[in-house]
């Protein structure tokens, strides 16, 4: 069977099955930056924005205790970048000041009109990794909310 028969089978399938999976960012694996750096001022308050509009993330709740601000803001940046941009099960590493940790989402399904996506957020210390688990849906402005 030709690779092209086994592709249109397979997208067959799934559009029969009721069930979706999209995919999500760009596609090209570059994730942009979050940061403003370069990319100007405007793309900053975007940025801003945008996490700010996670509402703490998974980060915020108690793994995120012993952060400092700079290592907050890299963990929250993850998350968003695992939601909006990682494949299913890649973790998205990030290294703060005196922390790092890893944010790894699930592949993104869809509930109505809305991708939502499970993930996981580490935060490696010096003693045991803390982990937090939840789920997010990803709003029209392209910001995410999450569920837990």
């Amino acid at each position: 069977m030709s690779k092209r028969l086994q592709v249109a089978l397979v997208a067959g399938l799934l559009a029969g099955s009721g069930c979706t999976t999209t995919g999500l960012g760009s596609g090209s694996g570059v994730v942009p930056s979050l940061g403003g750096g370069d990319d100007g001022a405007s793309s900053g308050k975007v940025a801003a924005r945008i996490i700010n509009a996670m509402d703490g993330g998974l980060i915020g709740g108690s793994i995120g205790g012993g952060l400092n601000d700079g290592d907050r803001r890299k963990a929250l940046e993850a998350e968003y970048r695992a939601l909006e941009y990682g494949q299913g099960g890649q973790a998205v590493a990030w290294k703060g000041e005196g922390r790092s940790g890893e944010v790894v989402a699930a592949q993104p399904y869809r509930v109505g009109s809305q991708d939502c996506r499970q993930y996981s957020q580490t935060v490696f210390t010096t003693g045991t990794p803390l982990v937090a688990r939840g789920t997010a849906c990803r709003n029209a402005d392209g910001s995410w909310t999450p569920l837990t």
